[in-house]
């Protein structure tokens, strides 16, 4: 955590290193509220508070590869991972929880995004894949061959 003040050049240090860290590199950060989110090449995730700076609960093995990217449904608590295996998960940003699991993409997934009716996804497979949010996030999202929907591959 760092504190940047206005027009401040040169090096910064930071203010706080959240302990404990990952085993390996962090390779996506999102926040929720309050909740800070990283995943690393460790396969795992980690929730912080961040008025407190602690951890507070952790999947260590949330994927079966390095988790590469984090994201979160717009006015819900629903974090979303992806992995270097291509898969898209979803889950409880309260509990985690597991919600959905799923498989479309070849290659890993490098960035996730949202807005509160679709889930975006963009892969090394050089491919942007849409998913539907279903109304309510209770169920599992169908097959991804009819939730999915390629809008760039090259």
């Amino acid at each position: 955590m760092f504190d940047i003040t206005e027009g401040a050049l040169g090096t910064v240090s930071p203010t706080h290193n959240f302990e404990p860290p990952h085993y390996d590199g962090i390779e996506a950060l999102t926040i929720m509220g309050d909740n800070l989110f990283s995943g690393s090449r460790d396969n795992g995730i980690k929730k912080w508070d961040l008025a407190q700076k602690d951890l507070i609960q952790q999947v260590p093995n949330a994927h079966k590869d390095w988790v590469c990217a984090l994201g979160i449904i717009p006015d819900s608590s629903v974090l979303l991972s992806g992995c270097r295996g291509g898969i898209l998960k979803l889950w409880s940003g309260d509990t985690f929880a597991p919600i959905s699991e799923l498989k479309g993409h070849d290659s890993p997934i490098n960035a996730i995004c949202s807005n509160s009716s679709q889930i975006f996804t963009a892969s090394d497979d050089r491919t942007v894949k849409i998913w539907k949010v279903p109304s309510s996030l209770d169920g599992q999202l169908s097959d991804p061959g009819d939730t999915s929907e390629d809008i760039a591959s090259n």
